[in-house]
């Protein structure tokens, strides 16, 4: 069943109102110890394993700044084109819950670390800019377990391994239209931020998290209607999911007659709902303050150019690149480009003599199916983009056919092996000796004399079922324009 037809609202009365939304991303910093602590940031400890007094908020520490966290959110402002500020400031958010020891957050509030830049999605055919209102920089907190103890059902434990993993805080503009451009927006997000060594954006494990703030209007005003935020957003399918719900149900509330009321809602993945958790905060709620215990952030114009750069090539740069230097196709070029290590493995390719439309095709038909196949990421972790090259080169000059080629691929994937290496062990080679092919032929063609009455009496599809008996006597090795042009001939008489 459809989301609209479960909801009970018309596409006619959905078609009368027009959503606009903003997302608040937080995504883990790529470093290897704490925003304010030197304890680890390693994923999948044993509980509180990595704390220490500073993360845990006891008396009498004082938290000290990583420059690493500052250096990655730094690259990651520059690579959405936002205005790094020169001086930016900490402070203190306070609200109490069990995952926050010190009973406050340390976020940023009035002074940023930046401001302003965009994201451009692809969505329908068209590009879209989205604005970034800020960037800023805050400190995890603890992650709050419901389940999973034998008395789960009257008590929360808390784990603080999280506690003080530092985060970037990245808010979108109200400019998101669909809930479709929003998942849009979430890919090419974390697509920048993989490709900039930022954060390894790894949703399962809590590393890229998206809250959504979301309202609906009638189509064509001007005004914003009041808005919902919803939590618990941990995939691209999910995010859709739940603001398509969102949205129906803020409808819905309206056709009735009723009025939003602005406050936090929880996706609910086993119902498929949104469910109240909370009134939207205020600032004023938080009772933001300067941090005392840390200085104001200072970034000088050298070393914001410093990092600039040592910015990669970002992807949708890459993408016009490969379109226009090797000739792929748009639609292969967001392929080859889908992750940095991907990207370069294709050019490694290339860069070893394969032709660059040969070699994407390889690499989408071939490699990509058989590392989804095998649950394997890396590219280069199986086959060796100089041994892709010299297959293919084998293939390209006719030495071997095409399908002998690709099971010398799959041997490749599955041993490490080279290519020359399995093609000269499985005897492999393309037979190109006319004569080789032409007994081949003159075998086949003696014991089937009824399929040759077909063919000479005009039947011509038989020639098919000819060529096919060849391909299989020799292994599929016989040079296939040789066997078509010599069984052509034979059965000629």
């Amino acid at each position: 069943m459809s989301r609209t037809a479960e909801s009970g609202i018309s596409p006619d009365v959905l078609a009368r109102y027009e959503a606009v939304i903003g997302l608040e991303v937080h995504a883990q910093l790529k470093t290897a110890s704490k925003i304010f602590c030197s304890c680890s940031t390693r994923f999948g400890d044993a509980p509180n394993k990595n704390v220490c007094p500073i993360c845990l908020g006891l008396p009498g520490t004082l938290p000290v700044i990583n420059r690493r966290a500052v250096e990655l959110a730094v690259r990651a402002s520059l690579a959405l084109g936002a205005e790094v500020q020169r001086r930016s400031r900490f402070a203190r958010k306070n609200y109490f819950y069990p995952d926050l020891p010190k009973g406050y957050q340390i976020s940023m509030y009035e002074l940023p670390l930046a401001t302003g830049g965009h994201l451009e999605i692809e969505f329908d055919g068209q590009t879209k800019r989205i604005g970034i209102t800020r960037l800023h920089m805050e400190e995890d907190a603890a992650k709050a377990l419901h389940e999973g103890f034998p008395d789960s059902d009257r008590a929360t434990y808390v784990d603080y391994n999280r506690c003080g993993i530092p985060l970037v805080e990245i808010v979108s503009e109200p400019d998101l239209r669909s809930p479709a451009e929003a998942q849009a927006y979430l890919e090419e997000l974390k697509q920048i931020l993989e490709y900039i060594d930022v954060s390894d954006c790894n949703m399962e494990e809590g590393s890229l998290r998206c809250d959504a703030n979301v309202s609906v209007r009638p189509r064509g005003d001007g005004k914003f209607g009041t808005k919902s935020e919803v939590k618990n957003l941990n995939s691209f399918r999910y995010l859709a999911r739940a603001l398509e719900y969102e949205i129906e149900r803020q409808i819905g509330v309206l056709e009735q007659g009723g009025t939003i009321t602005q406050e936090t809602r929880l996706w609910n993945l086993a119902t498929g709902r949104t469910e109240p958790m909370r009134s939207k905060e205020h600032a004023h709620d938080y009772r933001y303050f300067p941090e005392p215990d840390l200085l104001p952030v200072e970034i000088s114009r050298a070393w914001e150019q410093e990092i600039l750069a040592a910015m990669p090539e970002l992807p949708a740069a890459r993408r016009l690149r490969f379109a226009e230097q090797y000739g792929v196709t748009h639609y292969d070029a967001r392929v080859l480009c889908a992750t940095r290590e991907l990207a370069d493995y294709f050019e490694a390719v290339v860069k070893a003599g394969a032709p660059a439309k040969t070699a994407s095709n390889w690499i989408q038909g071939e490699l990509l199916r058989r590392l989804k196949e095998a649950g394997v990421e890396k590219p280069g972790e199986r086959v060796a983009p100089g041994e892709v090259a010299a297959l293919v080169g084998r293939v390209e000059s006719g030495s071997i056919t095409a399908a002998s080629g690709k099971q010398v691929f799959a041997r490749m994937f599955e041993t490490g092996e080279g290519a020359e290496k399995i093609i000269a062990a499985e005897g492999l080679g393309q037979i190109s000796d006319t004569t080789e092919i032409e007994r081949v032929v003159r075998e086949i063609i003696e014991r089937e004399p009824a399929n040759v009455a077909k063919y000479r009496a005009g039947n011509e599809g038989v020639l098919k079922f000819f060529v096919g008996q060849v391909m299989r006597a020799t292994r599929g090795q016989a040079n296939p324009q040789l066997v078509n042009d010599t069984v052509k001939r034979l059965l000629a008489g």
